[in-house]
């Protein structure tokens, strides 16, 4: 099994992606497909031992469209600027046809030899040599219709290719009949009616163009971050390469200003990096050797040195920009709502058209009328808004996401985020940090809490247990140089001792005490400290109790705001661990969450998941570990810290980069405003096809109102740019009250 993105030529509405869509589902060979209107692309998972690349791209061009080929996390090339000169060339012969064919209904002043009633020859003549060059302009809308047409797809593009080439044959029709002599045939002339159709079709592609250009902005600041050069360090020597040329354990340089060029690990130097784009914090963070530095930061005031460690598609940068494009090409139910009736929607407005055109000759109307009706209900009715409805909100609200550290991996999340109803937490690495951290020291003896801690760590570096890490993570930081320790010994479940500095030093919890005959003078410390969460180190040198050390693991910035938040906006809230219930409730007192289930395995964690789902609850579950991950995966919407581990993160739908709970809400806050926004956009779609057709028709000609094919194409537009604009709308993005 294998997933790949193309890039995909020649979609224009919901119909064609639709129709794209359900044809490659029935190949054989692959397993799913994804078709994407706005980013032009289709996520397909086919089986590779039966097909490749070559072979699904011939299934595209069967289908009627092209294979542009792979998706390939480069910045996409802006609109063809030839496009914008041909637009305003054709917007002038637009004026002109218009002049020549409707000036004299206005009473402005038309030449002799193009007067329909004086000249209806060169009239003609020169309405149709105007045609003829929309015709060539717009042929990629005809040549997609017919092709549409021909595999059963019918779309946007054969609406329009139908109602047009109905248009030139009835004309070029009527100007055979004027050649014979028939001059008032002039008057059923509709030449300027398929080219202004045209014109409106190009000019509303043209707006949607540069509206979708602009949903991707995100995806393109992304790619865009990554500078092309960088400079590596080769024996001790400054090189220039380019970002391709970098090899894994390579040592890159960077210097205050620039920016960061591959994902790796800083070995010498200090500086501020601003992380902001994929973190969402604003304020730069302080990086030293040890610490871990992405591709695309800017180094403010510092000189790095950094082996290189993810070069290229293993970079975070490029991870992000496949698993949002992916998320792009997932489809919301909905969405699903929409592709399926747009999919039915334009085989039933030809169907109307046919009938609309058989009423009309057989009620007596003169067939001018019956192939104008015929042509604007062809127009008005092109789903262009309804399949720009939902996937343009989808790839705003992503962007939106993807801007403020939010990365989702499918659409549905945005749908399914707002329905929430029930969290469950993770405690350890969730909740809190998930790394031991000295909380307090009572310190009884002469020596500086940094001497004393250089004792305690050196002999702690010797040891495999985790409570080790929270003083080896001390002397990093603090750049405090290890003492010799001799005589190490590890005493099991008690603690550890050995000589430092010629002295005796015992390191362990009270049990400790009695296994050397130390009488235990500071019980009371000792509870004061417990009743904090922390775990205790009791510090004996020379049989003498010199301190007592609390570690603990460190509760996450925000977290009760974020609770508190919750629960006002009545999400209910749970805390689950496999800690002990004492410690697990000391922390949810702290943040203020009520329900605490402690004690509990990995997959008690995903049945209470299944369970919750059960009883008709929608389920978020947050977690980091890999006990987590069966949870997420079960959870209706599975949410990981930046920091837990590949296979968290791999089985959740939403990663939070900055590792802050509070981009929850974010999440829960641009599903209420996504959702909302895409049922205003069918709303307007709808509202503007149920109301146009019977106008189209000529339901309402006995009141005066009624429309040509020219207006109708006009009334497209405007209805697409009303679903643009409302989509565009979702780029601001308000906090969760």
């Amino acid at each position: 099994m294998k997933k790949i993105i193309l890039k995909i030529d020649g979609m224009t509405c919901s119909a064609c992606s639709n129709g794209l869509e359900k044809y490659l589902k029935k190949q054989e060979g692959i397993l799913d497909a994804s078709v994407n209107l706005v980013m032009a692309n289709a996520l397909i998972e086919y089986d590779e031992t039966k097909l490749d690349i070559n072979q699904i791209e011939i299934f595209v061009k069967k289908a009627g469209f092209k294979s542009l080929g792979l998706y390939d996390n480069k910045i996409e090339k802006n609109r063809n600027k030839n496009e914008k000169a041909k637009f305003i060339i054709f917007g002038v012969l637009a004026i002109i046809l218009m002049y020549i064919s409707m000036g004299h209904m206005v009473g402005l002043p038309i030449p002799e030899f193009l007067n329909m009633h004086i000249n209806p020859i060169n009239y003609s003549i020169s309405l149709l040599i105007l045609a003829i060059a929309f015709i060539w302009y717009g042929f990629d809308i005809i040549k997609n219709g017919y092709k549409n047409f021909v595999h059963k797809t019918p779309n946007m593009d054969t609406l329009v290719a139908i109602g047009v080439l109905s248009s030139m044959a009835y004309s070029i029709y009527s100007m055979i009949m004027i050649f014979r002599g028939n001059h008032e045939y002039a008057e059923n002339l509709y030449f300027e009616s398929a080219a202004i159709v045209i014109f409106f079709i190009k000019l509303g592609r043209y707006l949607d163009g540069i509206s979708k250009d602009k949903t991707k902005e995100a995806i393109q600041k992304l790619v865009q971050i990554t500078p092309n050069k960088a400079i590596i360090k080769i024996d001790g020597k400054e090189k220039e390469v380019t970002i391709d040329e970098i090899k894994k354990g390579d040592i890159v340089i960077s210097h205050a200003g620039d920016r960061i060029s591959v994902d790796g690990e800083i070995i010498n130097g200090k500086a501020h990096l601003d992380e902001a784009f994929i973190t969402g914090e604003s304020k730069p963070t302080s990086k030293t050797i040890g610490n871990k530095v992405i591709a695309g930061s800017i180094n403010y005031d510092g000189y790095l040195e950094y082996k290189a460690e993810k070069i290229g598609k293993e970079s975070t940068i490029s991870q992000i920009v496949k698993l949002v494009v992916e998320a792009t090409n997932t489809k919301a139910p909905i969405a699903k709502v929409a592709d399926k009736v747009s999919g039915y929607f334009v085989p039933i407005v030809i169907i109307i058209a046919i009938i609309t055109f058989v009423a009309y000759l057989v009620l007596g109307f003169p067939f001018n009328e019956a192939i104008s009706s015929f042509v604007t209900i062809l127009v008005v009715a092109c789903p262009c808004a309804l399949g720009l409805a939902t996937p343009l909100a989808i790839v705003v609200s992503e962007g939106v996401c993807a801007n403020n550290g939010i990365l989702v991996k499918k659409s549905e999340t945005l749908e399914n985020a707002e329905k929430i109803n029930i969290i469950i937490f993770d405690k350890t690495g969730t909740l809190t940090y998930g790394t031991l951290k000295i909380s307090k020291i009572i310190n009884y003896s002469n020596l500086s809490e940094k001497d004393l801690l250089q004792l305690v760590g050196s002999l702690e570096a010797k040891s495999t247990h985790p409570i080790a890490k929270a003083f080896e993570q001390y002397l990093k930081e603090n750049k405090i140089e290890k003492l010799e320790v001799k005589e190490f010994e590890n005493i099991s479940g008690h603690g550890i001792k050995g000589l430092v500095d010629a002295n005796e030093l015992i390191l362990g919890n009270a049990k400790i005490l009695s296994n050397f005959n130390i009488k235990n003078l500071y019980e009371k410390d000792e509870q004061s400290l417990s009743k904090e969460g922390n775990s205790i180190i009791y510090v004996v040198q020379n049989k003498k109790i010199i301190a007592i050390i609390g570690v603990n693991d460190i509760i996450r910035e925000n977290v009760k705001d974020v609770i508190e938040k919750l629960n006002q906006n009545k999400i209910e809230t749970i805390m689950l661990t496999g800690d002990n219930k004492e410690t697990a409730h000391m922390i949810a007192e702290k943040i203020g969450i009520k329900n605490i289930i402690a004690d509990v395995v990995p997959a008690q964690k995903a049945e209470l998941v299944k369970k919750l789902k059960k009883d008709g609850k929608k389920v978020m579950m947050c977690g980091d570990g890999i006990n987590d991950s069966p949870a997420l995966a079960n959870a209706d919407i599975g949410v990981s810290v930046n920091s837990g581990t590949d296979i968290a993160m791999d089985s959740s739908d939403v990663i939070l980069m900055k590792n802050d709970l509070s981009k929850i809400l974010d999440l829960i806050n641009i599903s209420k405003h996504t959702i909302r926004n895409i049922k205003q956009n069918l709303f307007w779609a709808f509202f503007y096809n149920s109301l146009m057709i019977p106008v189209a028709i000529g339901l309402f000609k006995p009141w005066g109102i009624s429309i040509n094919p020219m207006m109708a194409g006009f009334a497209m537009v405007i209805s697409s740019l009303t679903v643009i604009l409302n989509a565009l709308r979702l780029k601001r993005k308000p906090k969760l009250n």
